[in-house]
């Protein structure tokens, strides 16, 4: 590569690693540097007959979109908002120690050769001049980077990815010069096929999606070379990892729900290529898919949305035909309608939904999440307890989001407690979270931790959430329960200790009632926070804080969507040593009686 290239050096760090065996394996607390690509998700299975012993090259996921050919010819990469980049000499002399966003997702992309495949699906047709840049970027690559490359995190990481563009870039020219043996000048592909194989057997990510992608490319690499012993080591790996990646009720194990997705479309890629090279998927990879399918449309939202939960962008639910993700991700225009209303789900999730757009437009019903369970690992945030809740067409509560891979002060933000629907305790870490108490008929919730418990009450008619957030410390803390509203926002007092939010001129609202319990309400903290929709998309959105400081704290909250115009009130009485909750949201009207144990039920 040309010395002025040469002298822009982008400094990359090793991702830790931990050795098991003769296998190394990364630390599970290492960041992965890509977001989940929206993957091809098969919309049903195929009718016609499938060749045998053969590999089907994998998508570029949308990679190759913003590169097309004309750009490939000048050596430029584009990717994200960072707008397209010089990366060679425009002859396919590319420095691949570039990275001019100091982005490792960008880097990694770069290393990954998915830009190529405009060009490598063109040299397939035919085309020689095509043909000819692709090869010369992927060979420049192989020589740029000896193996086993492993001091250059993006070209690690990137592993499983360059190795299907190399098998894409393979099937290219047997394609493109209508050929069955590689000609000698494209030897070097299986060369460097076989080299990605043995780092892949000696690397394997274990059982999420980076050890499934490794998987599906070396059983790729020794369906492509007649290799059994590859498809076979990869057929074990995913035979094995299935059994953690997607628990038996359908849970991903990386606590994202636009990583479940992902993990579901790769899944359903295993089954494929297994099936045409010759060997049968494992039972439990189609049980535990049809299970996450399942999950997949309880998590989905009134919008069409996935809830956006740990390291997860805003996405629609995929609309898989003959699942029940297909009426799901059609928001009911398709398919048959879910007879589940209500998930509860051992991986730490609760998903619930007021109705399946049956009795009322899909969009008008309510839907929930709220998360517990084991501590952040992998894709998840410190979210535990936390809620999100949408009705009446748009969104009422809101995650903080998905701040991409830099490892900056936003990252730590967006999966700290802070950016989350929590109370937080000062002085108080995150930690594992009980589901305590779950009544799928009253929809009552408790959750515990250490010094926190929360109650939550979801109703319809009126659809409402009310949530007792209480805590305990030895010493005096100061406890915060956040509300995190949509972007656009303005809130204002709405009585003694409540709030209204309304973005100008709406039709809908939502009123954050803070009703006393135990002790006096304080004044409600309205301050500018964030919110991340897609990772290189910020925007400011508001928070609503209730605040209490002492060794214990009761907060009671009431979330309240409305149509504009709509009262909403409310007034305590007691009864036998209850409090009485009398709520009313336009003409409707409701009770909830709160027993001392934190017991929240509807009289």
């Amino acid at each position: 590569m040309p010395a002025a290239l040469r002298a822009r050096h982008a400094a990359v760090v090793v991702a830790a690693a931990v050795v098991i065996g003769s296998v190394a394996v990364p630390d599970r607390v290492s960041e992965p540097s890509a977001r989940p690509v929206q993957a091809d998700v098969p919309q049903a299975a195929p009718v016609a007959p499938v060749q045998r012993n053969s590999y089907t090259c994998a998508t570029y996921s949308g990679i190759e979109r913003p590169n097309p050919v004309r750009n490939l010819y000048r050596d430029t990469f584009a990717w994200g908002t960072t707008p397209p980049y010089r990366v060679g000499d425009g002859r396919g002399d590319v420095n691949w120690r570039l990275n001019p966003a100091d982005n490792p997702s960008w880097y990694m992309w770069l290393h990954s050769l998915r830009w190529l495949g405009q060009g490598i699906r063109a040299a397939g047709k035919g085309d020689r001049r095509a043909l000819q840049r692709v090869d010369a970027i992927a060979r420049d690559w192989v020589r740029d980077n000896p193996y086993p490359w492993q001091n250059d995190a993006g070209a690690t990481e990137s592993t499983m990815h360059r190795t299907n563009v190399l098998i894409c870039l393979r099937q290219a020219v047997l394609s493109g010069l209508h050929v069955t043996r590689l000609p000698p000048a494209y030897r070097w592909i299986d060369t460097a096929l076989l080299q990605h194989a043995q780092y892949l057997q000696r690397n394997w990510s274990g059982d999420w999606n980076h050890g499934t992608e490794e998987s599906l490319a070396l059983f790729g690499v020794g369906c492509t070379l007649g290799r059994a012993d590859l498809k076979r080591t990869a057929a074990d790996r995913l035979a094995t990892g299935i059994k953690t990646a997607i628990d038996p009720q359908g849970s991903t194990n990386e606590q994202s729900t636009a990583y479940a997705q992902y993990n579901y479309s790769l899944w359903g890629r295993a089954i494929d290529v297994l099936g045409k090279c010759g060997v049968d998927a494992s039972p439990t990879i189609r049980e535990r898919r049809e299970q996450q399918a399942n999950w997949l449309a309880l998590a989905t939202n009134s919008l069409g949305e996935l809830h956006q939960l740990g390291d997860s962008e805003v996405v629609r639910t995929v609309p898989v035909a003959g699942t029940p993700l297909e009426y799901a991700g059609t928001s009911g225009k398709r398919g048959t309608a879910p007879t589940q209303r209500v998930g509860v789900f051992a991986a730490g999730y609760v998903f619930g939904r007021t109705g399946w757009g049956t009795q009322r437009p899909f969009a008008q019903e309510s839907t929930y999440s709220i998360r517990f369970g084991r501590v952040r690992r992998l894709h998840g945030h410190d979210d535990h307890m936390s809620l999100t809740y949408t009705s009446l067409g748009r969104e009422v509560l809101v995650d903080g989001g998905h701040a991409g891979y830099k490892g900056d002060a936003w990252q730590r933000w967006a999966r700290g407690q802070s950016a989350h629907n929590v109370m937080t305790v000062s002085g108080a870490g995150a930690s594992a979270t009980r589901l305590t108490r779950a009544d799928v008929q009253s929809e009552f919730y408790e959750l515990r931790d250490a010094g926190r418990t929360r109650g939550v009450l979801v109703l319809k008619d009126p659809d409402l959430m009310v949530v007792l957030d209480r805590g305990t410390s030895s010493v005096r803390r100061e406890y915060e329960t956040l509300w995190h509203l949509p972007a656009g926002q303005k809130v204002t007092p709405y009585g003694a200790g409540s709030v209204v939010a309304q973005r100008t001129g709406d039709t809908v609202k939502t009123v954050l009632l803070q009703v006393p319990y135990g002790e006096p309400t304080t004044r409600p903290r309205v301050s500018s926070s964030w919110q991340y929709r897609t990772i290189d998309k910020r925007s400011a959105s508001p928070v609503v804080g209730f605040e209490r400081s002492g060794r214990t704290a009761s907060i009671l909250s009431v979330i309240v969507p409305a149509r504009a115009g709509a009262a909403v009130s409310y007034t305590t009485s007691r009864r036998g040593g209850q409090t009485l909750l009398h709520l009313q949201v336009g003409a409707a009207r409701a009770t909830v009686a709160i027993s001392p144990d934190g017991t929240l039920r509807r009289a």
